[in-house]
């Protein structure tokens, strides 16, 4: 008996022996062709087996010995293929080293998805606005680059995409910042800071044109700017710029307003410094800048630093903290002395302010061993703004946290992306009633998104979203029950990508967009221009839906390359919300004329949006270009004499839109040379408030009847690289030094001529 188990026992040995001699291991490196740089995370696949690199961009696979065909590829590079004899017991090793790709097509981007893919395979129209021509432009602020975006509006500070949103007065968006995923609006007014962003530090900026708020909630009702800031690379990198401008009079000198001895300028310093310190990836950024600005009174004073850390725990576990330290000194005044001699001075003196903003930003992402992606992100937010008129003063800390999941089932095609959001923040402002605040927000949210063959992409979303705002029980002669309003809803999403061709891509979507009400549209109590801006406790959400249908044509001609998109959308909102001026009755019963923030029912946006990328040569002269045109079509669904009554115009249109936009930037390369021109057209606002005109800002009317066709604003360029580590530039902003105003009551700065220097070491 003890014979034919021991016999057994020796050949289940054989054949165990026999199956680990056949077991090989691939193990090799994936990295940048250019910096050297490990690319994490490569896609690896060998046949219907496939793996990731890990954060340095390594990996390892184990096969049956053997000859394989290997495919690795990376969101915009080149796809890599080769064969490969595995051999059991030996070293298979392979490195690959990747080629970015030219194709604008591939660009990487990640905001539509919160996962990298190809910028035609989006399911919505979506933009990406690079570094090169942020830094080329000498943006000092982020939002002036965002205007060369077709569709993109800026108006009176406040982001604008396709029309979907007006002149709110400082209070209220209904597009999302975010920066690294992390949302960077002033939580009580639903603002952007535009000087807190890293202009620095960032890689790209990614423009998501369309209801988002499946994926990232209330504020992305109208799209999402998405600021993606730089990492450490292989090599250390510090680079130092200074920039300096001064301003021209008017062209008419009769609204000069100051002195020949006097000079109104612009002038900073950029710093940033990358840096890989073993598995520590270190990132440190700082902007100082000051301005006396052309307009009477305006002028800002900023100094801000901050800090990225990333740490590599282990080749699955990274964990890290960024913070920014902004202070500020802003001064402005809201509409001009008169509309001839006194155009560039205020009607009363400058306000000024001294925010104090700090961000404190900790994340940590895990991959597990069925390669499942886990995230947190956090975020405490400390704002302190002063004001020389205390009555304006607000401060608030906000505590924010959201866990996300993602799963890529590899050979089903299909992506699973869940996560949940908690935030909390405490407002304490005599800006509201001199009372305190505290606005909640928990959300929870899943979207799939699956390849179907080789050529459709589709994508759905849903996401449960709750807010709440506590405070006192009476507000403006209104009783709230428990001082508590809330809001909750689900909102969906749906989207198809269908590759007709090599390069053509057709799309389409359909989403709805919630946006709760700021604590600043309901609550705030202040002055503006000597009139009053009353509370609202009656406010409720705003909602809508947003649709598109979109073709994306990649074209290679000659040496030219780049891609056409062409957008039909239709956007439509109920209860929208606008700052009003209208006749309120206050606490004590007494009729009270001021501006207030109003649900205006419905509306009706509607249009076509066309951009054009591209890159190549013209003859031996290497161009790239970025142009477009928007038409919107913006109404209210049911005009009525009330609303006839508020408006400038008695014809049905929103107020505070241009219907026709032209966008163009086109740089040309010379040798050490690089030569830009750029422009925005834009139609004439035909609608504002009715009271601007006929009561509040002097001379308003007659002049936007005398200046009522648009405007043309031109930007020119020149730099010249004097060493591989130093490069000079020339702008010159508002070339033609043109009188124009993006909102009703303030012109915008004169001609100015800047100077820039770049040092990179």
């Amino acid at each position: 008996m003890r014979q034919p188990v021991l016999w057994l026992m020796g050949f289940c040995l054989l054949i165990s022996n026999t199956i680990q001699a056949q077991q090989a291991t691939l193990s090799g490196i994936v990295s940048d062709e250019t910096t050297g740089e490990g690319l994490y995370p490569a896609t690896i696949k060998i046949g219907s087996i496939g793996t990731i690199t890990d954060f340095d961009g390594r990996f390892e696979i184990a096969l049956e010995e053997g000859e394989y065909r290997v495919e690795v590829s990376y969101v915009g590079y080149e796809t890599y293929e080769t064969d490969v004899l595995l051999t059991a017991n030996a070293p298979n090793e392979l490195d690959v080293v990747l080629v970015e790709t030219v194709n604008l097509l591939q660009t990487a981007t990640v905001t539509t998805g919160k996962y990298e893919k190809p910028l035609s395979e989006a399911t919505v129209s979506l933009e990406v606005l690079k570094s090169d021509l942020i830094e080329s432009t000498n943006a000092t602020s982020i939002d002036q680059s965002l205007e060369k975006i077709p569709g993109v509006n800026i108006v009176g500070g406040q982001a604008n995409i396709r029309g979907g949103s007006g002149f709110s007065y400082g209070a209220g968006t209904r597009v999302l910042i975010l920066v690294n995923d992390l949302p960077a609006l002033q939580a009580d007014a639903g603002t952007p800071n535009w000087g807190d962003l890293p202009v620095e530090s960032i890689e790209q900026v990614e423009i998501v044109k369309g209801a988002a708020s499946s994926l990232y909630g209330s504020a992305a009702l109208n799209g999402i700017f998405n600021i993606r800031t730089a990492y450490a690379r292989s090599e250390p990198e510090t680079k130092i710029s200074l920039f300096g401008g001064i301003f021209n009079a008017p062209s008419d000198e009769s609204k000069k307003w100051w002195s020949d001895e006097e000079q109104k300028y612009e002038a900073g310093m950029l710093f940033s410094h990358k840096q890989k310190i073993d598995k520590l990836d270190l990132v440190l950024g700082a902007r100082l800048y000051t301005k006396e600005d052309p307009r009477e009174g305006f002028g800002n004073d900023q100094g801000r630093g901050s800090l990225g850390l990333r740490y590599r725990v282990t080749d699955r576990l990274s964990v890290g903290i960024n913070t920014t330290y902004n202070k500020q000194k802003n001064r402005n005044y809201f509409f001009w002395k008169n509309a001839e001699e006194g155009i560039y001075q205020g009607n009363e003196e400058a306000g000024t302010s001294r925010p104090t903003r700090f961000y404190l930003d900790p994340f940590v992402s895990y991959y597990d061993n069925k390669g499942n992606r886990h995230k947190f992100t956090g975020r405490y937010y400390s704002i302190d703004n002063q004001s020389d008129d205390e009555s304006t003063d607000n401060f608030s800390d906000q505590f924010y946290g959201e866990y996300q999941f993602q799963r890529n089932f590899e050979q089903a095609g299909v992506v699973i992306t869940a996560g949940a959001v908690a935030s909390k923040t405490d407002v304490t402002a005599p800006l509201y009633g001199d009372t305190s605040y505290v606005l909640t927000n928990n959300a929870a949210y899943v979207q799939l998104e699956k390849k179907v063959g080789e050529r459709l992409n589709i994508s759905g979303g849903v996401r449960y979203e709750y807010n709440r705002i506590k405070g006192p029980e009476q507000v403006f002669g209104f009783t709230i029950p428990d001082g508590k309003f809330e809001d909750s809803r689900p909102i969906l999403r749906l989207g198809m990508n269908y590759q007709v061709q090599e390069t053509t891509y057709l799309r389409a979507s359909w989403g709805q967009g919630f946006r709760f009400p700021t604590i600043a549209e309901k609550y705030i109590t202040t002055q503006a221009a000597g009139f009053p801006i009353v509370p609202n406790p009656e406010l409720v959400s705003e909602t809508g839906w947003s649709s598109e249908v979109g073709l994306k044509q990649g074209f290679q001609v000659s040496n030219w390359q780049g891609y056409l998109d062409v957008a039909a959308f239709w956007m439509e909102y109920t209860d929208m919300i606008e700052f009003t001026l209208a006749t309120v009755t206050d606490a004590r019963g007494f009729p009270l004329v001021g501006f207030q923030a109003q649900n205006i029912g419905g509306t009706v946006i509607r249009g076509v949006d066309i951009s054009l990328a591209g890159q190549g040569s013209l003859g031996d002269i290497p161009v790239s270009l970025l142009t477009g045109y928007t038409y919107i079509d913006p109404k209210f669904k049911d005009f009525t004499e009330e609303d006839r009554g508020r408006s400038s115009v008695a014809y049905n249109i929103l107020k505070y839109r241009f219907k026709h936009s032209v966008k163009l930037d086109v740089e040309s390369t010379f040798g050490p040379f690089k030569v830009g021109i750029a422009l925005i057209r834009n139609s004439h606002m035909e609608a504002i408030d009715a009271l601007f005109e006929q009561i509040i800002i002097p001379g308003l009317a007659t002049y936007r009847a005398t200046n009522n066709n648009g405007y043309y604003l031109w930007n020119a360029r020149v730099s010249y690289q004097l060493t591989p580590q130093l490069k000079a530039s020339f702008l010159v902003n508002n070339l033609t030094n043109q009188e124009y105003s993006t909102r009703p009551g303030l012109l915008e700065p004169t001609r100015l001529w800047s100077m820039r220097a770049d040092y990179v070491f």
